[in-house]
């Protein structure tokens, strides 16, 4: 595949004349898509789809919280590359022909209620054997922390501290943050660990914490997976990706009374502006209870 992407950046060169910074900037925009496909097993750059990109810009703003910005250079990119693998004819046609571009306004994050939290975090106890254990686990973890998912993917074992009821996790940047767990979590950890874990794995060295039926690490899109499946199980109508645990864990614990700046240091944001984001939705939160509780307002 990066192949193709060389014989791009050669056109832009020597054809359009473009300078070094740009052939670098389209250069790393390209390949961080070509690794995104692979991950996603696209090894072919003729069964790119248009879902291919919708979930690549997905990816973007959700799991690595790119700016809006940032997101529609990296898809202006993408478009122009595949246009050009078009005019040379190895695409029969564009996928991205009739892709809306992002907005580059912040759209406010979309969590699911409570109540559809509740019911996520069951669905795996009818999940028989090992997978059904560290999926409980899995589901718990992420909402008890509100972390990444690639910060989840990448825990090991060591980072898990059951005496304490706290997991270290390594952010943006490398900087490390200790985030409290609540009981439920601890005890699906402890389950997963003393048996589901011992079941999965096949190398006793292995030192990820949550590894798929083969034994190895967890990848992102091993979990977004298991998340799709039991959003289809329950019934949740709404868009689940594993973000939307991370928009939940945030908008329900300001809800709940948390501060601003401790829900920013369990988040791992940097500036407490993307945090502020949450209040937004909060406050909706509020204004829909006021509106269908107070008599002056009906």
């Amino acid at each position: 595949m990066l192949s193709k992407i060389d014989d791009f950046l050669t056109f832009l060169t020597v054809e359009k004349g473009y300078s070094k910074n740009t052939i670098e900037a389209y250069k790393n925009d390209l390949s961080q898509f070509a690794q995104y496909l692979q991950e996603q097993g696209i090894d072919d750059w003729r069964k790119v789809r248009k879902e291919s990109l919708t979930d690549f810009i997905l990816d973007m703003k959700e799991e690595r919280e790119y700016s809006s910005s940032t997101v529609a250079r990296k898809v202006a990119a993408v478009r122009a590359f595949l246009h050009f693998l078009v005019s040379e004819n190895f695409l029969p046609e564009d996928p991205s022909e009739n892709l809306i571009s992002p907005s580059v306004t912040k759209r406010l994050p979309r969590p699911i209620s409570p109540e559809d939290i509740e019911a996520l975090l069951a669905a795996p106890a009818a999940e028989k054997g090992a997978r059904g254990i560290r999926d409980k686990a899995l589901l718990e973890l992420l909402y008890a922390t509100g972390m990444r998912v690639t910060e989840v993917v990448s825990l090991e074992v060591d980072d898990v501290n059951l005496a304490s009821s706290t997991v270290r996790c390594i952010g943006k940047g490398a900087k490390e943050r200790i985030i409290p767990l609540y009981s439920k979590a601890v005890r699906a950890l402890e389950e997963y660990l003393e048996k589901g874990r011992l079941s999965l794995i096949k190398d006793s060295e292995e030192k990820a914490l949550f590894v798929n039926h083969r034994g190895e690490r967890l990848t992102r899109q091993g979990l977004w997976l298991i998340i799709k499946r039991y959003v289809k199980q329950v019934g949740i109508s709404d868009l689940v990706t594993p973000h939307t645990l991370r928009h939940s864990f945030a908008t329900h614990m300001l809800n709940g009374g948390a501060d601003l700046r401790n829900v920013q240091k369990l988040l791992g944001h940097a500036n407490i502006s993307t945090t502020q984001v949450y209040t937004q939705v909060s406050n909706k939160h509020l204004r829909e209870v006021y509106d269908d509780s107070h008599p002056r307002a009906k």
